[in-house]
């Protein structure tokens, strides 16, 4: 594949640096772009230029976009809890305000920035102007004092405390709570005030900790009444019009493949074997046809991005009626779908494909450890009946999806098996019952690569098509890894005996034959840890880059509409090609495109913290009956206030600070890959296997502490342990409520507002 293009970052860091503008064929020389990719990298400055991003001048050059003072734009206020903000908007720089600059302002909202001054270290301005508020519903612990009932907010970035009007006779002192703003401040001094919407419970308690966090994020549960009434609309609206015009597949023997617990089943495959090679049909769900531009469906969608996963359930991103029914490929329905056909050569070569509307019928629910059983993947699941009448074609898709992955890892596409965590809860009391590195049978993990492969190539041949057509649409797109970052590796790695050829690592097989070579090194854990930082996250942007973990020319989404927001957008420009019309490429339709883009980028990562906090908080929870158990352990991070280590069992992070590490003073080395006690030379780095004593849980930190337990006195410690019971376990009494660790309070009511 050609190499994936700079990222916007990239391009508007290498005009920002330069003094003069700068020729395309220059910026393309200081980025490292390949020849080839020349007329791609024309393709993205022009659309850079067009957003605003950068300035065009005669002659093909180009250059940062630089604001003077007086200029103002419209953007949203991130605030630090330490008082200072950053205005951000889309083909602006970043603004700091400082925090007499802010004035009513409040985290989240959408303001005007006005520009009081530029120099090397960035913009500087002052909020000139609140254009929208953000949303009103905000989280934290009530106090009271009094007939006063205010609430200190969770979120340190938030405006507080938030005076409560009607909540003298609700909750109580020390409650978690939601409110919802009514009158936010007028000025810089003020308190907003707000009515009391509902009483959490405990503070530290699942429910009402999950329940703070959502709404932190404001993520909704439940859709609003308008969504939930076009859904259920729908099912009447399958009429045979709807079908006219369509392929006909419900000849296909399509199954779904799927985790034993999926919710919704969105995508069918089948291979058949034919002279040439084979033949692959991936059936996904028709979404679009039901989620139409403008309605309240399609609103919520997008607000909402994508489907969250819990521990405990999952919060869909569009109504039961659609997710679990109308659009989910269920056993003997007829259903609406959009289908890749594809013909391929012996060596699993595309030789040609099409996209066509169908309906189809799926002809069976399988599952991953059902499928593994019938092919002799693995002899743990139990067998499977529709697997097992269907083992000629599962044969057939086992072979073609071998000689892909096999392509796919030539031209060097990452494979990174990171360690997950798995919660497991009490079906009855929901409280967490066993936090493990989740470990999949092999067979079973054999099975799911099999639709991994048809799903990588449909959603690859959908980009393709799209992109040859000269339709904008949303890509998923990942940048080369970070030079810097690269550089620090390359540094370590040194140290370390390990050569590293950074040039090399700019390209996607260079990186993965870097992995290969320290796979049995006894840093790896180190040195994938730095590679892994070097990487960029992946996001969905309408200027197609690439994808440097796939090593793919042109990428997207296109095989989960059901549960991601941007695979709807891609539906949409296929079908619309797909009926006649012309790739819409106005201005209007553009912009469009590109905020749906930045909007499923944003809920992306939103989502993703939202997963990952939760499950902190359950192994916190989790930890909280474990105080004085001694575990063994990885050193995993240095951080300033100490470092973490990953528990072998359970699968959990704690923090050892610095003064428990030893009856020494600590400090990182220069390096910061290991700390040092300054008196004993004592010294513990990345990648080290310590055993440590757990000391204390912070459930509203999210955090387990722990200290070290010196090498010397490992055994005192594990016999000490073994009284308690057994290892890795310290029984504590029933029902003991956790220890409340709200925020400090005040010790005094704020005031209310004062009339101006």
């Amino acid at each position: 594949m050609a190499p994936p293009l700079p990222s916007r970052g990239d391009i508007v860091s290498t005009l920002a640096e330069s003094p003069r503008p700068l020729h395309a064929r220059e910026v393309a020389t200081r980025l490292g772009v390949a020849e080839g990719s020349y007329p791609r990298l024309l393709e993205l400055l022009d659309q850079l230029s067009f957003d605003g991003t950068i300035r065009r001048q005669a002659g093909n050059r180009f250059k940062a976009q630089r604001h003077g003072a007086g200029e103002s734009w419209e953007g949203v206020l991130s605030v630090n809890p330490r008082g200072f903000g950053f205005v951000t908007a889309a083909g602006q720089e970043d603004v700091y305000v400082a925090p007499d600059g802010i004035g009513p302002a409040m985290h989240g909202d959408r303001v005007r920035v006005s520009v009081i001054s530029r120099s090397n270290r960035g913009v500087e301005g002052r909020i000139a102007e609140v254009v929208q508020r953000r949303n009103p519903r905000v989280a934290g612990v009530l106090k009271k004092r009094g007939k006063s009932v205010w609430l200190e907010p969770d979120d340190t970035r938030v405006r507080g405390p938030i005076v409560v009007v009607n909540g003298p006779k609700m909750g109580r002192d020390g409650d978690a709570a939601v409110v919802s703003i009514t009158r936010f401040p007028d000025y810089a001094d003020e308190n907003p005030e707000a009515e009391l919407v509902a009483v959490l419970g405990v503070p530290g308690e699942p429910n009402a900790e999950v329940a703070k966090i959502l709404v932190r994020e404001q993520i909704e549960e439940e859709h609003p009444e308008a969504a939930v009434r076009e859904a259920e609309a729908m099912a009447a609206k399958l009429l045979r019009s709807t079908l006219e015009g369509r392929v006909d597949l419900r000849n296909v023997p399509l199954p779904t493949i799927d985790p034993e617990d999926a919710r919704d089943h969105d995508d069918a495959v089948w291979v058949e074997r034919t002279n040439e090679g084979y033949r692959l049909w991936v059936a996904i769900a028709d979404v679009s046809e039901y989620v139409q531009p403008g309605t309240a469906l399609d609103d919520e969608a997008l607000s909402r991005g994508c489907t969250i996963y819990l521990p405990d359930r999952a919060i869909p991103m569009l109504p039961a009626a659609l997710a679990a029914d109308l659009c989910s490929l269920l056993p003997e329905a007829e259903r609406l779908c959009l289908c890749v056909i594809a013909d391929l050569d012996k060596n699993a070569d595309v030789t040609h494909f099409e996209i066509v509307e169908g309906v189809m019928r799926s002809a069976a629910m399988l599952t991953y450890p059902g499928v593994a059983r019938a092919l002799g993947f693995s002899d743990n699941p139990p067998r499977s009946a529709q697997a097992d009448a269907m083992k000629k074609g599962l044969r057939a898709v086992e072979e073609l999806t071998r000689k892909l992955r096999r392509k796919r890892m030539r031209r060097g596409a990452l494979d990174l098996d990171l360690p997950e965590a798995r919660v497991k809860l009490d079906e009855h009391t929901g409280a967490p019952i066993g936090v493990e590195r989740r470990a999949e049978d092999p067979g079973i993990k054999r099975a799911y690569q099999m639709v991994e492969e048809l799903m990588l190539l449909a959603n690859e041949l959908t980009a393709q098509w799209l992109s040859k057509r000269r339709a904008p649409a949303v890509y998923r797109v990942h940048g080369k890894p970070d030079e810097a970052k690269l550089e620090r590796l390359g540094e370590v790695a040194e140290t370390l005996g390990v050569q590293v050829d950074l040039e090399a690592l700019l390209e996607p097989r260079g990186v993965s034959k870097f992995l290969g070579r320290i796979a049995e090194h006894p840093k790896k854990q180190v040195l994938e840890m730095l590679l892994l930082r070097s990487l960029k996250q992946a996001v969905y942007d309408i200027v197609n880059i690439g994808h440097f973990g796939l090593a793919s020319d042109a990428y997207l989404h296109f095989t989960s509409p059901i549960r991601r927001y941007p695979d709807i957008e891609v539906h949409r420009a296929v079908k619309h090609i797909l009926r006649g019309g012309k790739p819409d490429t106005s201005a209007a339709a553009i912009e469009k495109l590109r905020a749906a883009a930045t909007a499923a980028s944003v809920r992306e990562r939103s989502a993703m913290e939202v997963e990952r906090e939760v499950v902190d908080l359950y192994r916190a929870l989790y930890m909280r009956d474990r105080i004085g158990d001694v575990v063994d352990g990885s050193v995993t991070a240095i951080v300033g206030s100490g470092l973490f280590v990953t528990l072998d069992e359970p699968f959990v992070d704690v923090l050892v600070r610095y003064e428990a590490l030893g009856p020494d003073r600590y400090e990182a080395s220069e390096d910061e890959l290991s700390v040092v006690g300054l008196r004993s030379g004592d010294t513990v780095a990345l990648g080290d296997r310590v055993v440590v004593e757990i000391e204390d849980v912070a459930i509203l930190r999210r955090t387990v502490y722990a200290r070290r337990v010196p090498p010397d006195k490992v055994l005192d410690a594990l016999a000490r342990d073994s009284k308690k019971g057994r290892r890795g376990r310290k029984e504590q009494p029933r029902g003991r409520k956790p220890k409340p660790q709200p925020r400090k309070p005040s010790g005094r009511a704020p005031k209310k507002r004062k009339k101006r």
